[in-house]
This record gives C-alpha cells, structure tokens and sequence, in this order.
C-alpha cells in the first residue's frame, strides 16, 4: 500500500508539472494562430495508450512518461520532422512567425513553470501558515551527530548565529538546505563567536554517509520501547528519564555521556511516568545501552513539558501574496546555487545528481497534501530552471537562437538547426543515462 501512494503522489506531481508546462506553449501558439498537431502527456513512442483528434490537434498520452510535448507545425523539435521543414513555409507555421512572437511560445512553458510554484507557495502560506521553534528559544543550541557535520567543526550545544551573512530568525524545514549550500556559519559556543568554514565537498562527503537530518533540536530521553531482552523490565515505554546516577537529564545527548560513564552499572534513575516522578534502578550494558527503544515526543508534548514553544503564524489571502512570492524567490535562488555546485568539480555534487528514482524516493509513503504540493512546487521550479538551461533540444536552446535573431537580425538556417537539434538531443540523452545511471549506482551500494 505504502507503494501504491509513493508512486501516486509521484505521477499526479510528474502529470500536473507536465500538463501545465505543454499549456504553456499550447496557449501563446494558438493565441498567435499557429497550429499545434499534438499535445501529449508522456511520449507516445510507436503507439498511444489514449489518444483523440479535436480540431487540428491530437490530444493523447502515451506510454513513456519521461515527459511530454506540443508538437507545433514547422518548428524543429524533437521531432525533426525534416519533411514538413522541407515544404514552403505556410502562413499557420511557427517558422512563418515573427521572432517575437516565437519567443513569447518558447518561453510559456517555464513561464507558467515559475508561475505555478509561486502559486503554490501563496496557497500554502494561505492554508497551513508558519509552524517554526524560534531560534531565540533554543537556550541550549542544537543537536549535531552526524559525523561530517562533527568533522567540519558544529558541535551539540551549539547556537546558530548567521548562515553566510544572513541572521537565522527560525528552526525550519529549510535549515539543512540553507548550511549545505553554505560556506560559512557563525555560531556561539560557550558564549564564544565560532566560524565554521564549509569545505567545497561537503556534499560528497555526506554522502557516504547514512542519511538523516544535520542539524536538529536537542530532544528528552523518552523510552519508545522495551525491548524483549532488556534487563529494564521496571521501564515503560513513554518514560521521561529526568536522571541518571543522581545526574540530572534533560537531553538525550546528555544521557549518553552519563550512560558511557557508568558502563556495567546498576545505578538509581528517576522518570516522569503519567506526570509523576517514579525512582527506578537501571542496568547499563558493557556497551552503554539500557536495552531500549529511544522514544520520539511530538512538538505538542515538548511544548507542554516547557522545552521549546512552537509558534504558529497564520497569513490571510493578502499576507499570503508576499509570504509566497518570497518563499518561491528563495528556493528558486537555492535551486541555483545547487546548479552552480553540481558544475564544480571541485564539489564532487555532480555524483548526487538523481533521475526519476530520486525524484520518485522524495515523496512520502503517506499521502499528505502539504507535503505533496512543497515537493511539486519545488519540482515546478527545477523543471523551469532546467528548461531553461541553454541546450539545443531545450526550451532554453531555442530562446538562445530566438535571441540572436532578434539581436543580429540573421534567422539560423534550419539546417544548423537540425544538427544543434541533434546535438542538444545526444546531451540530453547523455544527462539523462548520467542521472539515471547514478539512481542505479547508488540502489547497488546502498548509498
């Protein structure tokens, strides 16, 4: 079942994206009176799974979905209909129209791509607000495991100053972005100004390493589970450990520095069990471990025990504009600072780009409408960006050429344009078996 929704998730996204990405050509070319012959959802490669002719278009979907298309009368695309090219231009063609109005054309598709996103980022400012934990109420810094993130130079305890020059204002979904694409972080520790210098292949480096979140919010040693072989038996799960060998525990982290401590030890601990402290007597295994499950508190319940207040922000429609516009600018300039690390080599980033198996593993097992438009929002933009990219075969190729025409006023002939076509279709398709190639890579090592 938890596959049924992944892979449903991923095809209404990849559908929307592409729907709405093709109308953004279909619209300006009918607006213009030039004839659209196909408009297709996923590439109908030898056959259709659907398909029926209105007008002067057939509208379908295919079997591939690696995408989709408008094919327009005399333009050269992928379709490299060399036929129609080599007939007299007619009056209803795209290559009989101005250059502007060939541009407007191309241009539609990431048009209503950055359209969208910023929509979305509107719509969700408007339905869901802001639930963040201010970084002024984290008192005792953040919590750090990871090992790269412990070998650049971040430690437990530490507060967030400054990422890159920007003040961090809240604890949000977006913090671990924003300190990878980071160079530099200024915290405090122990009331010191601490620089922490990002290396140029942070990236790579984690990832050889398990996944999980950077950088988190110091949380309390809650039993989750007891397990079956625990010389716990006295602990329950949903226990608050408060102490441990008469020292006091307010975090998990600083549990395990006690329990490495008394390693072999029966020791007096007290917990908090239905709001009542509760004195027990623990076990510590040679290893340090009390043979238990480390449980997970929801934000509500850190709320009502006084370790973090979460604070809501609602937006009405208006406020929303703003919140949204912003939101979309700023993952759309993260977006491209990813780009610009991913043709770094000394970055190493170019290893982590995924294919369609990246993009299919980003989505959740259970369905959530929040998450379900953050992650299209965010696709709508790559997919903008990307199209943009100036490569022949991309929306970004033809602007390019548009560009020098109305520049130079000299039209490319359509022969330099079949072989550019060419070309641009070969590093796609190279790209595509990189990406996809990495997808299968990384599924066999496990990373």
């Amino acid at each position: 079942m938890d596959i049924v929704i992944k892979l449903s998730q991923f095809l209404l996204s990849l559908s929307l994206l592409i729907i709405l990405h093709e109308l953004g050509h279909f619209i300006p070319a009918k607006l213009f009176k030039t004839r659209v012959e196909k408009f297709y959802l996923f590439f109908d490669v030898k056959y259709s799974l659907l398909k029926k002719k209105i007008g002067e278009t057939e509208y379908g979907i295919g079997w591939l979905p690696l995408g989709g298309y408008v094919k327009i009368s005399g333009m050269i695309d992928e379709s490299m209909d060399k036929e129609q090219m080599a007939q007299a231009p007619q009056p209803w063609e795209f290559r009989s129209k101005p250059a502007w109005q060939r541009l407007i054309i191309m241009l539609g598709g990431v048009t209503v791509n950055f359209i969208l996103a910023f929509i979305i980022y509107i719509g969700m400012a408007f339905a869901y607000g802001d639930t963040y934990v201010a970084n002024a109420d984290l008192k005792d810094g953040v919590y750090i495991e990871n090992p790269v993130m412990l070998k650049a130079g971040f430690k437990t305890g530490d507060k967030l100053i400054s990422i890159d020059g920007q003040k961090v204002e809240n604890f949000d979904n977006d913090l671990n972005m924003k300190i990878i694409m980071a160079k530099q972080v200024l915290l405090e520790r122990n009331g010191q100004e601490v620089s922490v210098t990002i290396p140029n292949d942070f990236v790579d480096q984690l990832s050889k390493h398990e996944k999980g979140t950077l950088i988190g919010i110091r949380m309390p040693f809650a039993v989750g589970k007891v397990m079956e072989d625990s010389p716990n038996k006295e602990l329950k799960a949903k226990d608050l450990i408060l102490s441990i060998n008469g020292q006091k525990v307010k975090y998990y982290d600083e549990a395990k520095v006690i329990l490495e401590a008394n390693k072999g030890k029966t020791v007096p601990a007290v917990v908090l069990r239905d709001l009542k402290e509760t004195p027990v007597a623990v076990n510590i295994s040679k290893d340090g471990k009390l043979g238990i499950g480390v449980g997970s508190l929801g934000m509500e319940s850190l709320e009502k025990l006084g370790y973090y207040k979460i604070s809501t922000k609602e937006y009405s429609f208006f406020e929303s504009i703003p919140v949204g516009l912003t939101k979309g600018k700023d993952q759309l300039v993260g977006y491209g600072k990813q780009l610009k690390m991913i043709f770094n080599p000394e970055t190493k980033a170019y290893k982590q780009v995924g294919g369609f198996a990246a993009i299919f593993n980003i989505f959740p097992n259970t369905w959530s409408w929040e998450i379900f438009w953050s992650i299209t929002a965010l696709l709508s933009i790559m997919l903008g960006v990307m199209n943009l990219l100036p490569i022949p075969a991309l929306d970004g190729g033809h602007v390019m050429f548009l560009l020098y025409e109305i520049i130079s006023g000299r039209k490319p002939s359509d022969k330099f344009l079949e072989n550019a076509q060419m070309v641009g279709f070969v590093l796609l398709i190279t790209l595509l078996l990189f990406a996809n190639g990495n997808d299968i890579y990384k599924a066999i090592v496990g990373r």
